[in-house]
């Protein structure tokens, strides 16, 4: 009977002991696959994705900041190609300023009906210039939002007698819009824009 009561209770040791072990493993795989399940969607959030032939394929390779960076500085280089690149027409010089008033925000307004309050658009038009606009950089904080950025460029005013080359500094902010469109690509709006330094650099005889 002793004997017995023994087996029993070296029985009932042995079958918590394994069901210890069960609920530990069952404990240890479960942590493991929420470990596992969040590092995934980490993972997922910083891939770029592509649309290629109706299929969404990863973009190998890409990192989604490089990609933030490259969008931002697409969106500051195309608002001021459009904004300072004119022709001497009327209706170029009106498309242009359209798009580019697309890209930011009421600052942007301001500043085109100052120039064209001062006649710079019809002195344009009138004495057949063109002006150019040329990068030179542009730097963007992406640490923060909205975004804050400096763009660095050249003016070329070309005349029947002479070009003129000023250097352009420009700052302002970007912010992230709900969706994008045919008038804005990438989806960011400028804010806050300003001036800071439009100054003459050399005159050339043509």
């Amino acid at each position: 009977m002793f004997k017995q009561l023994t087996n029993l209770d070296s029985a009932f040791k042995h079958t918590r002991l394994v069901t210890l072990v069960v609920i530990l493993a069952c404990t240890g795989i479960s942590f493991y696959s929420s470990y596992n399940a969040r590092k995934i969607i980490e993972n997922s959030q910083d891939k770029v994705y592509v649309v290629a032939q109706g299929k969404l394929i990863e973009a190998i390779g890409i990192d989604k900041k490089e990609v933030l960076n490259v969008q931002l500085r697409k969106h500051v280089e195309n608002f001021h190609y459009y904004f300072y690149a004119l022709e001497p027409d009327e209706d170029l010089i009106k498309k242009n300023i359209t798009k580019a008033l697309y890209l930011a925000d009421d600052r942007a307004k301001y500043e085109y009906d100052n120039l064209r309050e001062q006649g710079y658009y019809t002195g344009i038009v009138a004495g057949n210039i063109s002006q150019r606009i040329d990068m030179d950089s542009i730097l963007i904080n992406t640490d923060n939002t909205p975004y804050h950025f400096t763009y660095y460029g050249k003016l070329k005013i070309i005349r029947s007698t002479s070009i003129a080359t000023r250097s352009l500094v420009t700052e302002g902010t970007l912010r992230a819009l709900q969706a994008i469109s045919d008038n804005n690509s990438y989806g960011y709006l400028i804010e806050n824009w300003r001036i800071l330094a439009n100054t003459d650099l050399r005159v050339e005889k043509r």
